[in-house]
């Protein structure tokens, strides 16, 4: 992985400040009283999901922001109000007809996320809902959302199917209202990622809280935690939100990090919360929580991708995860020798979409996929 060296904007240095839980409005105003490209900050903001944040730490400044930029702040916060809103009903409306079905799911993330840890169901930006289901009742619940008017993006063939909840983690749905509304996941990952998490645990761990008026399940916040932060390491930490989630949890919640540390260690992801916890200090100054400070500081490599990461998010460089130079990335995120190989010989030998659809096989001669999907790798590197 190597640093970039595109310089950090003046821009960027004022979002930090304006998303920041714990942003001093002293230091916000000295920001704003130097020259702002307002066009670009709109986009950082946008690309990061933080405009909504961005209006409510820009709002009290009417003397330094000009009164067009915050009526346009203004203008796309209100949109998100109503999306917001709009999800919510959906998520109730979903939530009740599972629940008549006895399939029980863990919605997280979205604006459950947002009334919970920001106080404010719109106030977090949210273009979808997530819900945890479990293995077994992935295929029902999948005819149950589409009897609302849910729709799969992949039409998976019915003899893949088995293998496809074996080796993926999600199926996604469109509605007449939106593309990609609605994603239901049974893992917290593809398999090949080799982070297996302990989803039976984590829905006997859930817990009941109170979104929109109504009683829904959650992940505890130490496994919401972990959950974000690999999350944010799939993606290389490239939007702030996801950050800013992590830093409300911490803010809100007094966690159980001797948990959280045998958890992390027992899956193999110490590393992406070392590198999670030390990005939110980077960024926006979020004390380290003593009990694992000495651990964290010790870790030289964590310390190393953190600069180098810090610079990508901050200059908006993408990570396209179909290169080989993402899945070295991803590799070395790991900490652990044997992690790094279940990662390698899963990516190599676990077939997809792109398999089945490459080379139709009667069910018979389904192991043969994985010899196919070798070689489609092997052809797709090749070309890199």
């Amino acid at each position: 992985m190597k640093r970039p060296t595109a310089p950090v904007t003046s821009e960027w240095k004022l979002l930090l400040a304006a998303v920041s839980i714990d942003s001093r409005s002293d230091h916000l105003g000295l920001l704003l009283t130097k020259s702002t490209r307002w066009d670009l900050l709109f986009r950082l903001a946008d690309q990061h999901g933080v405009t909504s944040l961005l209006y409510e730490s820009l709002e009290p400044f009417t003397s330094l922001v000009p009164a067009a930029i915050l009526a346009s702040l203004r203008q796309d916060h209100e949109r998100n109000i109503h999306k917001s809103l709009f999800l919510a009903r959906e998520l109730i409306r979903i939530l009740d007809c599972l629940g008549e079905l006895g399939i029980v799911v863990i919605p997280y993330k979205g604006v459950v996320l947002s009334e919970l840890y920001y106080e404010d169901i719109a106030l977090r930006q949210s273009g979808d809902m997530d819900l945890f289901v479990r293995k077994e009742d992935v295929a029902r619940t999948k005819r149950a959302v589409r009897d609302l008017g849910y729709t799969p993006r992949l039409l998976i063939p019915a003899d893949a199917e088995p293998d496809y909840i074996a080796s993926g983690y999600e199926c996604t749905f469109d509605s007449p209202a939106g593309k990609n509304l609605l994603e239901l996941q049974w893992a917290l990952q593809p398999r090949f990622y080799a982070v297996d998490f302990d989803m039976q645990g984590l829905f006997e761990r859930s817990r009941n809280v109170k979104v929109a008026g109504r009683v829904v399940k959650t992940p505890s916040p130490e496994d919401l935690l972990l959950i974000l932060s690999v999350h944010a390491a799939k993606h290389v930490w490239g939007r702030l939100i996801w950050l800013c989630d992590i830093a409300q949890i911490l803010k809100h919640e007094n966690l159980n990090w001797d948990w959280i540390q045998s958890q992390a260690g027992d899956i193999g992801i110490e590393r992406i919360l070392h590198i999670t916890l030390l990005l939110l200090n980077r960024f926006f100054g979020t004390r380290i929580p003593p009990v694992i400070e000495t651990k964290l500081l010790e870790d030289k490599t964590a310390k190393t991708f953190v600069e180098q990461i810090a610079t990508s998010v901050a200059i908006g460089v993408n990570y396209e995860e179909e290169k080989l130079s993402y899945f070295r990335l991803m590799m070395r995120l790991r900490e652990r020798k044997m992690d790094r190989l279940r990662f390698l010989a899963r990516l190599s030998f676990t077939p997809g979409l792109g398999e089945w659809e490459a080379v139709p096989l009667p069910k018979a001669l389904f192991p043969l996929y994985r010899l196919v999907r070798l070689a489609r790798l092997a052809c797709r590197f090749a070309s890199t």
